[in-house]
This record gives C-alpha cells, structure tokens and sequence, in this order.
C-alpha cells in the first residue's frame, strides 16, 4: 500500500529538522554561529575569536551553508558569514532560555 505524499512530506521535513540538530550538536559549529549572530562576521575572525585554524571553519561553514543554517555575502576579496534567517537566531535564543530556567520539580 503506498503511503500518502504528505507522509513523505512529514518525513522528509522530521529528517531535515533531525539533520539541523545533528549539525548544531557539534560544540564547534554551534560556536561557530553563535560567532555569526550579532553581525556579518569573516573567516579569519571567526577563527581567531575562537583559537581555530581558518580551514576548519571554512570546512565547518560549508556545511553549515550547504543546510542553511548560515549565509555568506561576499564584499570584496572577504566572505562575511551571518546567521541564515531570523528562524536560527531565535531558535538558538529559545534553546538558551530553556537550559536557563531552574527545574520546576515538576520532574518525575
């Protein structure tokens, strides 16, 4: 029996959301946007400010535009990298704000 295509629909999105979070679980890649956030920011800054070598946040910033989760605009001879749209800084703001709050001894 063939499924219905807004089942492939809603598999296909539950795999791209699963392969953002699995993008974003690594600690460097998430510093790596974080870095990108608050203003369009340069390879070699990114690096520097976070003690990595430039090829490794290049290889780690390619991934992370081939999912969308960052943008790059070029300006001159220097690509400058920002967060893809506002849906990935608030998702980021909203996953900050949750290991915020204080457990609510609600928990089992």
């Amino acid at each position: 029996m063939k499924k219905p295509d807004n089942i492939y629909a809603a598999e296909h999105a539950v795999d791209q959301v699963a392969d953002l979070f699995h993008l974003l679980g690594d600690p460097t890649r998430l510093r790596i946007v974080l870095a990108c956030l608050a203003q369009p920011t340069a390879v070699g800054d990114i690096a520097a400010a976070l003690d990595l070598s430039s090829s490794l946040v290049s290889h780690h910033l390619r991934l992370l535009r081939a999912a969308r989760i960052v943008k790059a605009e070029r300006q001159g001879k220097q690509v400058f990298y920002a967060a893809a749209d506002a849906h990935i800084s608030s998702l980021l703001s909203n996953m900050f704000e949750h290991i915020a709050e204080p457990a609510n001894g609600n928990d089992p």
